[in-house]
């Protein structure tokens, strides 16, 4: 099915107004018709159009002066100008002034169409770039790294030098450091930006699964494989593809894997065609891979070859000085996502946030803001607050003039009374775990409120 488009078409000529408006429409264009520039401006402030075709030599109206401000209403609207004989050197000029093309009369039909499709062609492309350009944008803010740390200063400047490159990466930090945020950070600042980031994440993939995971299956390969799939490597192509948690793979798929990345081709299973396949390579693991080497878990030739640039993420310990930065962040997007309008933190409650240890690292910082955010009564959350939020926070909060044990029993209650009773979901909000809550339960005579 061919694409329709809203064309308005502004000519003083009645005959030629209605040609164009037959040889569009029978296209399945919708033509809009308007028989003097001042009537087409006029229909440009109300509506916007895919195309326009101006006619440049109307009576008492300059075609370059309603080209002008044409493009004042819309700066991307694609103009055609249609011209008569002995305008061409005016065209020229409306070319020099925002016009697409022009087209001389007469004209045949298929001159107008073919003008018109190089003009829509060009129109598509345009949306498109503004549209990349605007998904660029989104990521780059959802990839922005947070830091005042010389910690952190100095994996930033690594990301720099190296993402232009098409090095392999392997990222290493303890769980919750945001390596999945530098993978996509070097994907953004590196010449494949434009193409895919297709992320494996090696910890939940069923092993069997594993290898048509990557390199795709086709149809009848294996039982349930009733269609044929692309891979995440051919998902990836021109891209990059960042391999998370990157030691659960089996020596078996280690070897395929190293295969693929060496020679940058597979196959997929079930077939013998070799594929080509050109992706930047990042890995990502918490472990230590030398010592997962040792003990025979993974391939010393795999790890070289991951390996060429190797980036260490400090764990958020080593970087408190980024606690406040962290902070205030999550609270704008916890706020903006729960509807909430919490302002900042006390005093008690910031210093207990800097000073905790955080073995969850960012992502645990996260999570606690997060549940503040939810169970937050006032504008300002209190050392009070954290005291429900984190059991292990709470120790870190300095003495308030209250019974704490009070505040827990009546926080406990308004939880389980937010979750209908559901001790699974109770305990999950609280930061404990069943056995804990249940004690609390006893220890407070907490007993009205059901599984």
């Amino acid at each position: 099915m061919k694409a329709s488009y809203r064309i308005l078409v502004v000519d003083d000529d009645a005959f030629m107004r209605d040609a164009c408006h037959q040889t569009l429409t029978k296209q399945g264009h919708s033509t809009t018709l308007a028989k003097s520039g001042q009537e087409g401006l006029g229909l440009l402030e109300k509506s916007s159009f895919d195309l326009i075709l101006l006619d440049l030599n109307m009576p008492n109206e300059d075609g370059l002066y309603i080209l002008a401000e044409i493009k004042d209403i819309d700066p991307e609207a694609i103009v055609v100008m249609i011209s008569g004989y002995g305008s061409i050197e005016t065209a020229v000029q409306a070319i020099k002034l925002g016009a697409f093309d022009f087209i001389t009369k007469p004209f045949t039909p298929e001159e107008l169409l073919n003008t018109a499709k190089r003009a829509l062609r060009n129109r598509r492309l345009t949306i498109e770039d503004i549209d990349t350009k605007k998904q660029i944008d989104k990521e780059r803010k959802h990839t922005e790294i947070l830091s005042q740390s010389p910690a952190m200063a100095k994996v930033k400047e690594m990301i720099a030098m190296v993402a232009p490159t098409d090095s392999t990466v392997l990222l290493q930090g303890e769980s919750g450091t945001g390596k999945g945020l530098v993978a996509r950070k070097l994907h953004e600042l590196s010449r494949r930006r434009g193409s895919p980031f297709v992320s494996v994440d090696c910890g939940s993939l069923v092993k069997t699964l594993f290898e048509s995971e990557l390199f795709g299956h086709v149809k009848g390969a294996f039982t349930g494989a009733d269609t044929t799939q692309l891979g995440k490597f051919e998902m990836a192509h021109e891209g990059t593809l960042f391999f998370d948690e990157i030691s659960n793979i089996n020596l078996e798929i280690q070897a395929k894997l190293l295969k693929a990345v060496e020679e940058k081709r597979i196959s997929k299973v079930g077939d013998h065609k070799v594929v080509k396949v050109d992706v930047r390579i990042v890995s990502a693991t918490n472990r230590d891979l030398q010592e997962t080497i040792a003990k025979g878990k993974f391939r010393e030739d795999l790890f070289f070859r991951l390996n060429v640039v190797s980036i260490n993420l400090p764990p958020l310990r080593d970087r408190k000085e980024d606690i406040p930065l962290l902070v205030d962040h999550f609270l704008k997007v916890f706020n903006q996502k729960q509807s909430k309008t919490v302002e900042g933190f006390s005093r008690n409650a910031m210093k207990a946030l800097t000073e905790y240890d955080w073995p969850g690292n960012v992502r645990e910082l996260e999570n606690t803001v997060e549940r503040l955010i939810v169970f937050a009564q006032d504008k300002t959350i209190t050392s009070h607050d954290l005291v429900y939020s984190n059991t292990v926070l709470s120790q870190m909060v300095p003495t308030e003039p209250i019974r704490l044990e009070e505040m827990e029993r009546d926080h406990i209650i308004k939880v389980l009374d937010t979750v209908r009773g559901n001790k699974t979901q109770a305990a999950q909000l609280l930061g404990i775990d069943r056995k804990t809550l249940r004690i609390k339960l006893k220890k407070y005579e907490i007993s009205s409120h059901a599984e």
